[in-house]
C-alpha cells in the first residue's frame, strides 16, 4: 500500500483493512487516496477473500480531507489529483476521491465498515461504500463538505439519498451537522450500534465467511440491483442466480453439512 497508509491482513477469508494514519485521524491525503484504491483493487483479485472489514487505526475512522488539501485549494489546486492510482476497470467512478470510496462497493464480497470517533466528509463517503456500517454510540458522522464551501464529491451526493431519503440527505448536506452513532442508526445512515464496532464487525464477517461464498456474492449482486433496475430485469436475474446455485458443489456441501451437523467446507473458486 502507498506509504502503508492502508494495511490488509487476511485470516480465514476475512480481510481486515485498516486506514493507518492514526496521528492524523486517518485524514485523506494523496497517499491515503492511493492506498484505499490499491487495497480495494487488490482485494478484487483475491478469490480467497469472502468478507472485508474496513476500519481506522486509533480513535477515528477518518476525519476527512487532510488540512494540506484545503491549503492547496486556496491556490486552485486539487491534491487528490496527484495520487498515483492503479488503472481503472471502467466503472462509474472516475475521479480519485470517487474511486477511493466506490471501490468498496465494487467488491463482489460484503464490506463491513466499523466506525468509531469521527467519520467526516470524505471519511463518511468512504464508509458509505460499505454494505454494512457498525458504529459506536458516540461516533460523529457528518456530510461536512459545505462547512468548507464544498459539496460531497466522492460519490456521496448520489449514494446518500438511497440510504436516508432525499430530504434527509439534503438536510445533512446543507447543514454539515454532526450526528451521533445513535442518530445515524435511527435515520438509516448506519446499520447498527455497538460499543466495540471493529470487534462486532469481525464477528459478523466470520459468520458470513462460513456461508457458501457463491451464494453470498450472488445475494450482494441481486440486492445491489434492487431499485436500480426494473422488476422484470431483477426477477430474471434472481432466477439466473438461483439456477446457477442449485446443485452446485458449494450448495450441495451446505445441505450436506447441515444434515450431518458439521462445519461446511466451501471452495472459493
Amino acid at each position: 500500500m502507498s506509504e502503508q497508509r492502508v494495511t490488509i491482513e487476511i485470516t480465514d477469508g476475512v480481510a481486515d483493512v485498516r486506514l493507518n494514519r492514526a496521528d492524523k485521524r486517518n485524514a485523506l491525503d494523496p497517499a491515503m487516496f492511493a492506498g484505499l484504491v490499491e487495497a480495494g483493487e487488490k482485494l478484487k483479485q483475491d478469490p480467497s477473500v469472502r468478507v472485508v472489514v474496513l476500519s481506522g487505526e486509533g480513535p477515528d475512522f477518518c476525519a476527512g480531507l487532510d488540512f494540506g488539501s484545503f491549503k492547496a485549494m486556496r491556490d486552485g489546486e486539487r491534491l487528490s489529483a496527484s495520487a498515483t492510482l492503479p488503472p481503472s476497470e471502467g466503472g462509474p467512478a472516475k475521479a480519485t476521491g470517487q474511486r477511493a470510496a466506490y471501490v468498496w462497493t465494487e467488491l463482489e464480497v460484503p464490506v463491513i465498515a466499523a466506525v468509531t470517533g469521527n467519520a467526516l466528509g470524505g471519511g463518511l463517503q468512504v464508509a458509505l461504500g460499505a454494505d454494512i456500517r457498525i458504529v459506536s454510540p458516540d461516533a460523529k458522522l457528518s456530510v461536512f463538505e459545505v462547512a468548507w464551501g464544498l459539496i460531497p464529491d466522492m460519490t456521496g451526493s448520489q449514494l446518500l439519498p438511497e440510504l436516508v431519503g432525499r430530504d434527509v440527505a439534503k438536510e445533512l448536506t446543507l447543514t454539515a451537522r454532526k450526528v451521533s452513532g445513535e442518530e445515524a442508526v435511527a435515520i438509516g445512515l448506519a446499520t447498527k450500534l455497538d460499543p466495540e464496532p471493529r470487534k462486532a464487525a469481525l464477528e459478523l464477517a466470520r459468520s458470513i465467511a462460513n456461508r457458501n461464498p457463491h451464494a453470498v456474492r450472488a445475494a450482494k449482486r441481486l440486492l445491489d440491483m434492487a431499485g436500480r433496475v426494473d422488476l422484470e430485469t431483477g426477477f430474471a436475474a434472481e432466477q439466473a442466480e438461483i439456477g446457477a446455485l442449485i446443485g452446485s458443489p458449494n450448495q450441495v456441501e451446505a445441505v450436506a453439512a447441515s444434515f450431518e451437523k458439521r462445519a461446511p467446507v466451501f471452495k472459493d473458486v
